[in-house]
């Protein structure tokens, strides 16, 4: 079975909130494009409808106000099918749904059960059904294997938080729906020559060695008329980014970006695929675990998180493991600032008479300080701060001293460093399996838009 096939069921119990299928990325080729390009070929499909310069509706009619319910070709979804699920996803993401943006997730989550419907109604049409005892049954797995319970206990706890087990079974039912209907009608269509891999390999070598970056992403998109009211709702996000709040949850719930369904991650890019010289100029001066924004692009407002950078076909350096020793010594209680000034002093002498690691111990003591030693850290484990100091370090070195006076101050010095090894990258048949799924992934979403298009769907 294609690896795409195999991940299927895999993908929809990761993302709950997720019904679409998510694009990959190809490590050289066509990454995810960024939202700018998005909102400009959005701009340009728009024209070919000679939309009027103003719009006036006719009559009140809102359609977010309508009732989250509707029949989709017979098939009925609820008003309590749609609270199932939305209670599903608050629980997931760990989050309060604002009140503000209830109305917006109920909307989407009305759409992913659209899709679902239409998914498992294809199947049965081409005599693909999945019965009640598959379902059942993967459900089963997902209880012991994901959540670590018995379907009892998964099943109280799902009514504990205003959901149900049919809002997670009828997702099961359209994975696999889905995952069939690709493996008839999509994946043995799908051929990827020697050339293309050839060329791809052509590709990652002219690449090797540039940086790449893995980029998050949440967009709000804005008009003239909406910019002050989603600027409010972008500084209001950041700000509960700053305090703790998941990047992931935020970006599934309130991104209008197609990365989304992944918690808004943009996989491994180059800057040049964002194709917006104003974030890549931002994106090639942060530093990973920054978060930057709201950035005003066309379309609205952009915030960005870099989760991490690398250079192509190289090993990272943050993957060497290190030897350390730390070397600390703690202020007593009630010390007076000059007293610590003088102890500190004589502390970061004593550090700098050492002669590496096999006196350490003995000249600590004999100032009061402690040693602990840790001969198994990988670099990218420390805080960002000491990271590339230590990278810069000869075995014997410390770091300079840092702390206060309310824990004390403290060196590490450099023991050991086992270097990581060199990358390979992927081999001819990863890189196959990369632009089958790739291919296959485009086709799906082609499909999909065409049962949305054929379908007849009522709302009430």
């Amino acid at each position: 079975m294609n690896s795409f096939s195999k991940s299927m069921f895999a993908k929809s119990m990761l993302h709950l909130a997720a019904s679409a299928t998510v694009l990959s990325t190809v490590l050289a080729g066509a990454a995810s494009p960024a939202v700018a390009q998005e909102a400009a070929q959005a701009a340009e499909g728009a024209d070919a409808f000679n939309f009027p310069a103003d719009i006036s509706f006719i009559g009140q009619a809102d359609p977010n106000l309508r009732r989250a319910t509707a029949r989709v070709n017979g098939n009925i979804i609820t008003g309590t099918d749609v609270d199932h699920r939305v209670a599903l996803i608050v629980e997931s993401n760990q989050i309060d749904v604002p009140a503000a943006e209830v109305q917006r997730l109920r909307l989407q989550v009305l759409r992913n059960l659209i899709d679902e419907t239409l998914q498992v109604q294809e199947a049965s049409a081409q005599e693909m059904e999945v019965t009640q005892e598959e379902v059942d049954s993967a459900y089963a797995r997902f209880a012991t294997q994901s959540r670590n319970m018995t379907v009892t206990e998964l099943d109280a706890f799902l009514h504990s938080i205003g959901s149900s087990p049919r809002s997670i079974k009828r997702q099961i039912q359209g994975e696999l729906a889905w995952e069939r209907l690709l493996r008839r009608n999509v994946i043995p269509f799908v051929n990827v020559s020697e050339q293309e891999v050839t060329e791809l390999e052509v590709r990652l070598r002219a690449s090797q060695g540039s940086a790449e970056y893995r980029l998050g992403e949440i967009f709000l998109s804005s008009t003239p008329v909406t910019r002050e009211a989603v600027a409010a709702n972008a500084a209001q996000i950041i700000q509960q980014l700053r305090d703790g709040g998941s990047f992931v949850a935020y970006a599934r719930q309130f991104s209008q970006a197609s990365t989304a369904a992944v918690g808004g991650d943009l996989g491994w890019i180059r800057l040049e695929q964002l194709q917006n010289p104003q974030l890549e100029a931002i994106a090639s001066e942060m530093v990973p675990g920054q978060l930057v924004g709201p950035v005003e692009i066309p379309g609205g407002l952009w915030i960005g998180l870099l989760i991490d950078r690398r250079q192509i076909g190289m090993a990272d350096p943050r993957d060497a493991v290190l030897s350390l020793k730390q070397i600390s010594y703690t202020f007593p209680a009630g010390i007076t600032p000059a007293e610590a000034e003088r102890r500190g002093a004589t502390f970061v002498e004593a550090v700098q008479s050492m002669n590496g690691c096999g006196d350490a111990n003995d000249k600590a003591l004999a100032v009061g300080a402690q040693t602990v030693d840790n001969d198994e850290i990988a670099v990218r484990a420390l805080p960002e701060a000491l990271q590339q100091v230590l990278l810069d370090l000869s075995l014997g070195q410390t770091t300079p001293p840092f702390g206060d006076l309310s824990e004390g101050i403290r060196v590490l010095m450099l023991c050991g460093r086992d270097d990581p090894a060199a990358v390979a990258g992927p081999d001819r048949s990863q890189l196959m399996s990369q632009l089958e799924d790739d291919r296959i992934n485009k086709r799906a979403q082609r499909y999909l838009r065409d049962l949305r298009r054929d379908a007849v769907i009522e709302y009430n």
